[in-house]
């Protein structure tokens, strides 16, 4: 079978596309012919060497994708699945452990489930284990208009919070906007972060670095959820202060929650029913043949990218194309980049 691998740690020179050691099925696994499998930043530090990664010879970097089940247990064979934390996910078939399967509904293609599998289950972990926000709460989101950042936006809007955030640049300030943010401040700045002091109920924190900050804009009894450290790691706290003022800070994984085959389908049924209800809107994604993988990584490291970046081989020379129902969503208008 192809895939994408590397031999050694760097950068996307180390990126070779061909042929490896073709899968056979195990007990509690199937193999799955990927459709669309996501490049995530955590696959440039796995190529990098700063990330654990699957050990393997070759490495095969990825942990994501959606495709169809092709060999294994009869009762999933010819089914259009998700997975999320698979390792070896760059290649043409995967073997995929049965419990870790999500299921897609009638209707639901590929391309849509691997644009929105992993950050839609991080935001839906977000807003359902962590954040457990109540209608009428004022919200913000570092990052607003990020991969998860607009997913976490949308889905609590819809539940009914109001939501403010952080972008980069006047066009993700303007992209948050279109999905219902009600304000989005320049997040390479902090001048007006004293202006915001004690007026969130919860603080989304996505870079980390802005921890400090995150705290000063929460409510008395509120609550930071940090998820991420895309500005680099947080600060010390003054943890005297938090005490203080009853503030909290959360945290989470989401693979601590993912623990069955029934929580997996559980929370992307509950993702599902978002798009469906037509309460999330995606971008359509860049995608590059998996032959191009150089391509991919380099324009997910350039900061430049406007949506989701899937690899896939469908259509490649030799590669079988996969059955992908038409999607029912296509009355969702792609906004902005996820």
């Amino acid at each position: 079978m192809k895939a994408l691998y590397f031999d050694s740690f760097g950068t996307s020179d180390v990126l070779r596309y061909g042929d490896v050691s073709t899968l056979v099925p195990t007990p509690g696994h199937v193999l799955v012919r990927t459709g669309y499998i996501g490049l995530n930043f955590a696959d440039i530090y796995r190529r990098r060497g700063t990330y654990h990664i699957q050990p393997n010879n070759p490495y095969i970097n990825g942990y994501e994708a959606s495709g169809v089940v092709v060999e294994g247990d009869e009762q999933f064979l010819g089914r259009n699945v998700l997975f999320v934390d698979v390792p070896l996910a760059n290649a043409e078939i995967v073997a995929v452990p049965v419990e870790k399967l999500i299921l897609l509904p009638d209707g639901m293609d590929l391309k849509l489930a691997a644009t929105v599998g992993l950050q839609g289950l991080t935001a839906d972990f977000l807003v359902h284990d962590l954040g457990r926000n109540k209608p009428g709460n004022k919200v913000f989101i570092t990052g607003v208009s990020g991969g998860v950042g607009q997913l976490l936006a949308q889905m609590l809007i819809a539940d009914g919070m109001e939501v403010s955030g952080s972008a980069s640049s006047p066009e993700k300030r303007q992209t948050a906007i279109d999905l219902g943010v009600r304000e989005v401040l320049p997040s390479r700045e902090d001048g007006w972060v004293a202006g915001y002091a004690s007026r969130f109920d919860t603080v989304y924190d996505g870079f980390g670095a802005t921890l400090n900050n995150s705290v000063a804009m929460v409510k008395d009894r509120g609550s930071v959820v940090l998820f991420g450290f895309a500005a680099g790691d947080p600060p010390c706290l003054d943890m005297v202060d938090l005490v203080g003022h009853s503030k909290n800070i959360l945290t989470g994984d989401l693979w601590d929650f993912l623990t069955s085959a029934e929580e997996r389908q559980r929370r992307a049924d509950r993702l599902f029913g978002y798009l469906f209800g037509g309460k999330i809107r995606v971008a359509d994604p860049v995608i590059f043949p998996l032959n191009e993988g150089k391509a991919a990584h380099d324009l997910l490291e350039s900061g430049t990218s406007t949506g989701k970046i899937l690899l896939t081989s469908i259509g490649m020379p030799g590669t079988a194309v996969l059955p992908t129902p038409a999607s029912s969503f296509g009355s969702l208008s792609p906004v902005g980049a996820i």
